[in-house]
C-alpha cells in the first residue's frame, strides 16, 4: 500500500524535468502509483523521463478533468517529484505506468508545451515536528484509520497492517493521503500542506466526517433491515389476529373499513354498491403483499370516484342563451336559431316530465352532430351550448382513435387496465350531465384491435346509452343524461349507424362580410391581448381586415384568418420594444410590409375568354373550391387522354359528356367523324390533389364544345351539374359551399342545376342579391348561356386564333347572346336573382313562391 521506512535513494540532479498532467489524480510522496496514459503529450513526457539517467518527472493534476490539452494556466503549482519504476506500452498505443512518488515540489516556470511539457521546478520545504503531540496525532490518526476501515471493509488485512506500521507523521499523512481521501480538491490542499502534523490534523477531520456517514448509512441499513423484518411479523400477526376476530365477531378499523364508509356516504346504484362490497371484503382478506392488492385498490377508487349521482342544476334562459351564442359567435343565424330550438324542446321535455309525463328515454334527440370545414367554430359552439345551460363540459378527440378499448376500456385482467375515455371524462368533470364533445368523429379508425364506432353506438343511442357497460367497471353506468355533441369535418364519412342516431347540423362557412366581423369583434382583440399588446400600443384600421381576408385567406373558417392576425401583432411587438412610445398602425398601405406580397387576387380567375378553358365548382372537406377544365384537340387518331389525379366517378363522368357530343354533332357544328382525326386531352389542374365526383359532368362537355367548335367559354360564368347521355342536367350536393367559393372569387354568374333551386334558400341574402343564378334542365340551355357566338368570318378569312381573340375583346363590355343582364337597383333582401332560359333573361322569383 505505501513506501515501507525505506529511505528514497534516488536524488533530483537537474532542476528541470517533463511534466506530465493528469486529469483526476493527485501524486503523493512515499506511495507507487499506477497510471493508464493515453494523451500524446504525456505519453511523450513519461518516454522523455526514461531517457533521464535518473528516470525523474513532475507529476501534476489539472484544475479541470475536462481539459484535453492542459496549458501552464490550467495546473496547479504544488506538484510531485516521481521516479518512473516502469513503463509498457498496450495494444492500443496507451502505456502503463508505475511510478514512485519521491517530494513535493512548486513548478516554478513553464519552459516548453510543445512536444511536451517542461518545466523549471524546486523541492518544496517540508516541516516535520517530532515530540510528544505528534506521537499522539499518529496513535489517534491510526485509531481513527482502522474505525474506518472496519466500517469501509474494502481494504485488506495486509493494507491496514502496513498503515499502522506507519510511526512517522510525514509518511502516514501522505499515505492516508493518497488512499482515503477521494475529492481533488482536498488532495492538493495536502499535498501543497508543507507541515506534516497539519497535514494530518486535516486528514483526521476527513475521516472522522466519513465515518459518521458511514454510521449513519449502517444505522439506516439496519432499521431497513428491521422494518422488513417487522413487515412480515406484522404480516404473521395480522393474520393472526384476523382469525381470532372472526371467530369471536369483532371488527377492526381497517382500510376496508373506510372504504366501506365512503360506499355508504356515495349511495351507489345497488348492482354497484354490491360490486363494489364485494372488492372491498377481497380487499381486506388479500394479504398486503399479493400482487392483486394494488388492482383490487384502483378498481374501488375509479367506482367510488365517479358522479354516479352528482349533477349540476340547469339553467335555460332564451334571452341569456341567445346573448352567449351572439357573443361567442358572428353569424351562423341559422345555425344558433336551430340550436336554440334544440335546447327548447329539451327544457320543455324536462318541464312535462316534473309534471308527470313520461318518455320512453329521457336522452332521446339530445345528440347533435355539427359538421363543417376546420374553422368555422364548431367546438366552440359546443363550449357556448355548455356556457348556455350551466353545465360542465368535457371533450374527447376522436381523430385517429382505432381500438375500441379507447372506448370500452381495457379488462381488468391486463396490466395497467384503465377505464376507457368516455368513462374517464365522466370521473374528471364529477357530475352525471354534462355537455360531452366528441370530436373529429368522421376519423375514427377501424383496425384489427376492433371497432370503435361500433363501440359509440352504445354511447350514442338513446336506447342504449343509459346502461353503457365498460369493460374496466364490469357493471352499466347511465349516460343518459350527458347532453353529446358530435363534431366532423365530412358527413358521408360518419359510419351509417352512427349517423342515423344522430340531428346532423352543417355549417357550411363564413362569407365575406362575416369573416370581417369575426376578425374586427374577436379575433383582433383575441390576438392582440396574447401578444401582450394594448390598444393604445396596436391600432388597425377597419378596412385592413378586409385585404386580409380577400387578398391573404381563402379558407371557410377563419382559422388562417387568426394566423396572418397573429403574423401581424407579432412584427408590431417587435417594433413597440424597439420603440416604445411609437404606437404601430396598421394600413392598406403598410400591410404588405407584414404580411408580405398578397396571396390571392381579388379579380376572377380567367382574366380573358378562352377556347377550351371553362370554370367548374368543386366540393372539399375544406369547403367548396373553383375546378379549372381545360381540353385541347390535337391530329390524332381518336384517343381520348385524361389527367389531373381523377377519380373514376370523373372520368366517367369525362366519357358521358364526349358520348353525348358525339351524339349532338350534327347540331352542334362538329364533324361527325372527328374521332377519326383528332385526339382529345382533358386536364384538370393541380395534378398533387386527388378529385373526383360527378358535379364537373357540364363544365367538362363545355370546354369540349368549345376545343371542338372553337368557340370561346365566358370567363365570368362558373357552373356545377352532373350530365347524362342523352344531355340532361341532374343535381348535386354541397351547393352552398360552391357558391361561397365562387362568390370568394368574385364571379357573378354561376348556372345550376334546376334541381337545386330548392337549395338557394340556404344561401345568405346578401349572396343572392349579388350573384346571378342560371338555373338549367338540360345542356342546350348550358351551351347557351356558357359559350360566346361563333366567330363570323368572310368568305375568304380563316378562323385565325388571332381574329378569335380580336373578337372577344370587342364583344367582352357589351351584351352577349344567351347572357343573363343584372339590374342595377339594390335587391330585398328576402328574394334571390336567377335566370332560366324559358322566362328569358334576369327573372326573378320570391322565396315564398319556392
Amino acid at each position: 500500500m505505501n513506501e515501507q521506512e525505506r529511505p528514497n535513494v534516488v536524488q533530483a540532479t537537474s532542476e528541470e524535468y517533463p511534466l506530465a498532467a493528469l486529469k483526476s489524480t493527485v501524486a503523493f510522496p512515499h506511495n507507487r502509483l499506477a497510471l493508464p496514459v493515453g494523451r500524446e503529450k504525456t505519453i511523450r513526457a513519461f518516454e522523455e523521463a526514461m531517457m533521464r539517467p535518473d528516470r525523474l518527472l513532475i507529476i501534476g493534476t489539472q484544475f479541470s478533468p475536462d481539459i484535453d490539452d492542459p496549458q501552464p494556466k490550467d495546473i496547479y503549482t504544488s506538484a510531485t517529484l516521481a521516479e518512473v519504476l516502469t513503463m509498457h506500452r498496450q495494444q492500443d498505443s496507451t502505456l502503463q505506468i508505475l511510478v514512485r512518488g519521491i517530494s513535493r515540489m512548486t513548478i516554478d516556470e513553464f519552459l516548453d508545451t510543445e512536444p511536451f511539457l517542461r518545466v523549471r521546478a524546486t523541492q518544496a520545504a517540508e516541516t516535520h515536528p517530532k515530540g510528544p503531540q505528534s506521537d499522539a496525532l499518529v496513535r489517534h490518526a491510526t485509531n481513527l484509520f482502522e474505525r474506518y476501515a472496519q466500517l469501509n471493509r474494502r481494504f485488506s488485512v495486509e493494507d491496514i497492517n502496513s498503515v499502522i506500521a506507519l510511526k512517522t507523521a510525514q509518511r502516514l499523512s501522505d499515505t492516508l493521503a493518497a488512499h482515503l481521501v477521494t475529492d481533488i480538491e482536498q488532495q492538493q490542499e495536502l499535498l501543497s500542506t508543507l507541515d506534516s502534523l497539519e497535514r494530518l490534523e486535516k486528514i483526521c477531520v476527513i475521516m472522522g466526517n466519513e465515518i459518521e456517514i458511514l454510521e449513519l448509512e449502517k444505522t439506516i441499513r439496519n432499521r431497513v433491515h428491521s422494518q422488513v423484518d417487522r413487515s412480515q411479523k406484522e404480516f404473521y400477526l395480522r393474520e393472526q389476529l384476523r382469525a381470532i376476530q372472526e371467530e369471536l365477531g369483532m371488527e377492526a378499523s381497517s382500510e376496508a373499513d373506510e372504504a366501506r364508509l365512503k360506499l355508504k356516504e356515495k349511495q351507489l346504484p345497488p348492482a354497484a354498491a354490491t360490486k363494489v362490497l364485494k372488492e372491498i371484503d377481497r380487499l381486506e382478506r388479500t394479504p398486503a403483499q399479493s400482487a392483486e392488492i394494488a388492482v383490487m385498490r384502483s378498481y374501488i377508487d375509479w367506482m367510488l370516484a365517479l358522479p354516479w349521482n352528482e349533477r349540476t342544476e340547469d339553467r335555460f334562459n332564451l334571452e341569456e342563451t341567445r346573448k352567449i351564442l351572439d357573443n361567442d359567435h358572428y353569424g351562423l343565424e341559422g345555425i344558433k336559431e336551430r340550436i336554440i330550438e334544440f335546447l327548447a324542446v329539451r327544457q320543455l321535455r324536462i318541464q312535462a316530465t316534473k309534471r308527470g309525463a313520461a318518455f320512453k328515454n329521457e336522452s332521446q334527440g339530445q345528440i347533435l352532430c355539427l359538421i363543417g370545414p376546420p374553422g368555422v367554430g364548431k367546438t366552440s359552439l359546443g363550449q357556448s351550448i355548455a356556457d348556455a345551460l350551466g353545465r360542465k363540459f368535457a371533450r374527447i378527440s376522436l381523430g385517429g382513435v382505432g381500438d375500441e378499448a379507447e372506448i370500452r376500456g381495457h379488462r381488468r385482467t391486463y396490466v395497467g387496465a384503465l377505464p376507457g375515455r368516455i368513462i374517464q371524462s365522466m370521473k374528471t368533470v364529477g357530475v352525471r350531465n354534462p355537455v360531452f364533445l366528441l370530436d373529429e368523429i368522421d376519423k375514427l379508425s377501424s383496425e384489427y384491435r376492433g371497432d370503435p364506432a361500433a363501440a359509440l353506438l352504445e354511447v350514442l343511442d338513446p336506447e342504449q346509452n343509459s346502461n353503457f357497460t365498460d369493460h374496466y367497471l364490469e357493471l352499466p353506468f347511465d349516460l343518459s343524461e350527458v347532453f353529446f355533441i358530435c363534431t366532423g369535418n365530412v358527413k358521408f364519412q360518419i359510419p351509417r349507424p352512427l349517423a342515423d342516431r344522430m340531428d346532423i347540423i352543417e355549417l357550411p362557412g363564413y362569407i365575406l362580410e362575416e369573416k370581417i366581423q369575426i376578425g374586427l369583434r374577436h379575433l383582433l382583440p383575441k390576438v392582440r391581448h396574447e401578444h401582450g399588446l394594448s390598444q393604445e400600443q396596436f391600432k388597425m384600421q377597419p378596412s385592413v381586415m378586409d385585404h386580409i381576408v380577400t387578398e391573404y385567406t381563402r379558407e371557410a373558417g377563419v382559422r388562417s384568418l387568426e394566423r396572418q392576425l397573429a403574423t401581424i401583432c407579432r412584427k408590431a411587438a417587435l417594433k413597440v420594444l424597439e420603440k416604445p412610445n411609437t404606437p404601430v398602425r396598421i394600413t392598406p398601405k403598410n400591410l404588405e410590409s407584414y404580411l408580405g406580397a398578397p396571396r390571392y387576387s381579388s379579380a376572377p380567375p380567367l382574366q380573358r375568354t378562352q377556347i377550351g378553358a371553362a370554370m367548374g365548382l368543386a366540393w372539399t372537406e375544406m369547403g367548396g373550391i373553383l375546378l379549372p377544365v381545360e381540353v385541347v384537340t390535337m391530329v390524332g387518331k381518336g384517343d381520348l387522354q385524361i389527367t389531373g389525379q381523377l377519380g373514376d366517378v370523373m372520368r366517367e363522368s369525362a366519357q358521358a359528356a364526349l358520348s353525348y357530343i358525339r351524339t349532338r354533332a350534327d347540331e352542334l357544328n362538329i364533324d361527325p367523324n372527328f374521332q377519326d382525326t383528332t385526339d382529345l386531352h382533358i386536364h384538370l389542374p393541380e395534378n398533387a390533389l386527388s378529385k373526383d365526383g360527378p358535379s364537373a359532368g357540364i363544365t367538362i362537355a363545355i370546354a369540349l364544345v368549345s376545343a371542338l367548335t372553337h368557340r370561346s367559354v365566358r370567363n365570368d360564368v362558373t357552373m356545377t351539374g352532373e350530365i347524362t347521355l342523352l344531355g340532361s342536367v341532374l343535381g348535386v350536393g354541397g351547393l352552398k359551399e360552391k357558391i361561397l367559393a365562387a362568390h370568394q372569387a368574385h364571379i357573378k354568374t354561376i348556372i345550376l342545376p334546376a334541381a337545386n333551386k330548392k337549395d338557394l334558400a340556404e344561401i345568405p341574402a346578401k349572396i343572392r342579391q349579388q350573384v346571378n343564378f342560371v338555373l338549367v334542365d338540360n345542356m342546350d340551355q348550358v351551351l347557351d348561356q356558357a359559350l360566346l357566338p361563333p366567330l363570323p368570318l368572310t368568305e375568304n378569312e380563316e378562323a385565325r386564333p388571332d381574329n378569335l381573340l380580336l373578337y372577344q375583346e370587342n364583344i367582352a363590355g357589351g351584351r352577349r347572346t344567351g347572357q343573363s343582364k343584372r339590374d342595377n337597383e339594390d335587391l330585398d333582401s328576402s328574394s334571390y336573382q336567377f335566370s332560366h332560359p324559358e322566362h328569358g333573361d334576369s327573372a326573378r322569383a320570391e322565396t315564398e313562391e319556392k
